[in-house]
């Protein structure tokens, strides 16, 4: 696969490509067609140089994984907010004898939220790259936009466990104020 010149390069009649290997074989500034250096390598971290490259092992793959939650877990507060509120849901919906049903229903609505919150992270991460500390006007519609994913997807998740937790939590309460 052949990648163009970055778009700030100087215009030349003959622009320079970068040969990247599909199968993620050869390091960066090996595939390079044109003999030109990576521009990217001062840049990077040796560590973080071949991150680009496909995880050789499955093993590899659920580390990025976690490293990714662990990023999200450790920097973003609504994250956190979010995993606790649905741990309380699903604990509560345990503890109240709901149907398996309604705790797999209210699992994977805690977890659509969690979702959204991490794709919300990607896309600010992503779009803070790509704009640097410069505004944008598209910057801000497209992180808008991811937060306002997250929202629908939260109050999604807040009216399911409402209607899922709260009936059998209010007849217990009024049970046990009758006794």
């Amino acid at each position: 696969m052949k990648v163009n010149e970055p778009l700030n390069s100087p215009k030349t009649s003959n622009p320079q490509t970068y040969e990247i290997a599909s199968n993620g074989s050869s390091p960066p500034s090996e595939g390079l067609s044109s003999g030109v250096k990576n521009p990217t390598e001062p840049v990077l971290s040796p560590k973080r140089q071949m991150a680009w490259r496909v995880a050789p092992t499955l093993a590899v793959s659920f580390k990025y994984a976690w490293a990714g939650l662990s990023y999200t877990f450790q920097t973003q507060r609504n994250f956190r907010i979010h995993v606790f509120i649905g741990a309380l849901a699903i604990g509560l919906s345990v503890f109240l004898h709901l149907k398996s049903v309604e705790i797999a229903v209210i699992g994977l609505t805690c977890g659509l939220v969690l979702v959204m919150e991490l794709l919300n992270t990607a896309i600010e991460s992503v779009v803070d790259l790509t704009v640097k500390q410069t505004y944008h006007e598209l910057a801000k519609i497209a992180k808008d936009c991811a937060a306002g994913a997250v929202l629908i997807s939260a109050m999604a998740s807040v009216l399911v466990a409402g209607l899922l937790i709260l009936p059998p939590l209010f007849s217990m309460i009024y049970l046990s104020a009758i006794n």
